[in-house]
């Protein structure tokens, strides 16, 4: 009984996630919409989103043909494994691919081969918390290669965007970010940042900021004032939707932080496509 719950709450989870916007990310292209000028071709593109966007959740298929890489976080209770958990999991991801709901996107990198069913080494991620709660909370991002491709990391100081160690260096590598994407990985996109921490956990701590909506405010001032300062130079950049130019390069700005030590500065931008897939499920078992 408990793995056939956290089979069916990973199974909706899926197939939410992979066919429906997040109301935050739709309403952001709405108004992104009404920004561009009448009869431009960043208009016509965020048209041809929506248009997009409404079939798969009317018709419960994929937003994006590359259904992307599988990311869960999850959060369990006391007393339930982890390896039923992700054997669940698993067994949901497997079903998913087969029903088409997923695209088997898992290759060797060795063998070139695909798995065929989304799972392998690494495939797919998982990232486990215990919590006081008595409910399971499943966060699923699915992350497409696209996106995942124009994905950069910096070590500071920089010469190349002339970046220091400070935060007008953090600035200056997000902005960077924004113009070097020029378009590719689906614009207009999200840069999510972490700032400090490791090679790994920056890269760590900018994924971890997908999961925020994109109607939040940051708790920390600065970061706060850092995502609103940036959103708005890259939207002045003129990339905009699908680099065909225009008002909107970038959805939003989202911005962590980690401590690090004191020889490295490091700074990861995790570029989210306009199909930001991410959905949640909480329950009991």
């Amino acid at each position: 009984m408990e793995s056939n719950i956290i089979f069916e709450n990973a199974m909706n989870l899926i197939e939410q996630a992979s066919t429906v916007l997040p109301d935050d990310v739709k309403t952001a292209i709405e108004k992104a919409y009404q920004t561009e000028e009448s009869g431009s071709r960043a208009r016509n593109a965020l048209e041809i989103i929506l248009e997009n966007i409404r079939l798969a959740k009317e018709n419960r298929l994929p937003i994006c043909q590359d259904t992307g890489t599988l990311i869960f976080y999850i959060d369990r209770p006391k007393g339930i494994t982890e390896k039923i958990i992700k054997d669940e999991i698993i067994r949901a991801v497997r079903e998913s691919t087969r029903k088409g709901i997923l695209r088997p996107n898992a290759v060797d990198s060795v063998t070139q081969k695909n798995s065929g069913d989304n799972t392998g080494i690494g495939s797919p991620y998982f990232h486990f918390e215990e919590s006081e709660s008595d409910s399971l909370r499943i966060r699923l991002i699915l992350k497409g290669g696209g996106s995942e491709n124009v994905s950069i990391q910096y070590s500071l100081p920089n010469s190349e965007p002339g970046a220091g160690r400070d935060i007008e260096g953090v600035k200056k590598c997000i902005l960077d970010a924004a113009f070097k994407a020029q378009g590719f990985g689906c614009a207009p996109g999200v840069l999510a940042v972490g700032v400090g921490g490791d090679r790994m956990t920056s890269y760590m701590c900018a994924k971890e900021q997908l999961f925020r909506r994109l109607d939040d405010r940051n708790t920390d001032v600065t970061l706060r004032e850092m995502e609103e300062e940036v959103y708005n130079i890259a939207n002045m950049l003129g990339i905009g939707p699908m680099g065909f130019g225009g008002k909107t390069t970038v959805l939003g700005v989202k911005i962590g932080k980690r401590h690090r030590v004191p020889a490295s500065f490091f700074v990861s931008i995790a570029y989210m496509c306009w199909a930001f897939r991410r959905a949640e499920v909480t329950f009991r078992i």
